[in-house]
């Protein structure tokens, strides 16, 4: 299985490389760093002052068609779908593509303090969480799963940072089928 990470407004190489290599270690797979051009604005909800995350992955499919396995776009825009007043991520259930948005995971964003350490945590649960639901699984009830729904940042902050053993079955099951 080969996972490819897409940054889209991001420029932090180090985040990247964090999360390519924590996710070599889980998957075992391929994991590849690439880029497309995409005009992000185009998704920009004046009203909101965020940017729709649903059409995001629908004006990104044409894009990645020919990218093999699981595609994830990091974006450091603060997103929303019509339900929610923000969101961490999106994903297509069962599909190829995921958002993971970095805007709110910065701690500066709530304490005005950096801390790359738990930035880059959060971020890596978030691009699991989402990925999982890209392998089929839907939201856990598990604290110690990193498929538990995380309604604001302290949940992402206190959630685990892995599957747990059912979801973990699940997404292998999904993945041979």
């Amino acid at each position: 299985m080969r996972i490819t990470l897409i940054p889209i407004k991001i420029k932090n190489n180090s985040l990247l490389e964090y999360i390519k290599k924590q996710l070599e270690l889980i998957f075992n797979s391929e994991i590849l760093i690439d880029n497309i051009e995409y005009d992000i604005q185009k998704n920009f909800n004046k009203s909101r002052n965020q940017y729709y995350s649903t059409e995001i992955i629908s004006n990104v499919i044409p894009l990645t068609e020919k990218l093999e396995g699981k595609v994830v776009l990091l974006v450091n825009v603060d997103l929303f779908v019509p339900v929610f007043t923000y969101l961490f991520g999106e994903a297509q259930f069962k599909g190829k593509l995921s958002i993971v948005s970095t805007f709110r995971l910065y701690e500066e964003f709530y304490t005005g303090r950096t801390d790359d350490k738990l930035f880059y945590k959060r971020v890596f649960k978030e691009v699991l969480h989402e990925l999982g639901h890209n392998f089929g699984l839907r939201h856990c009830e598990d604290w110690n799963c990193v498929m538990h729904a995380s309604a604001g940042i302290e949940e992402v902050d206190v959630k685990g940072a892995y599957y747990c053993r059912k979801c973990e079955e699940v997404a292998k099951k999904n993945l041979i089928e």
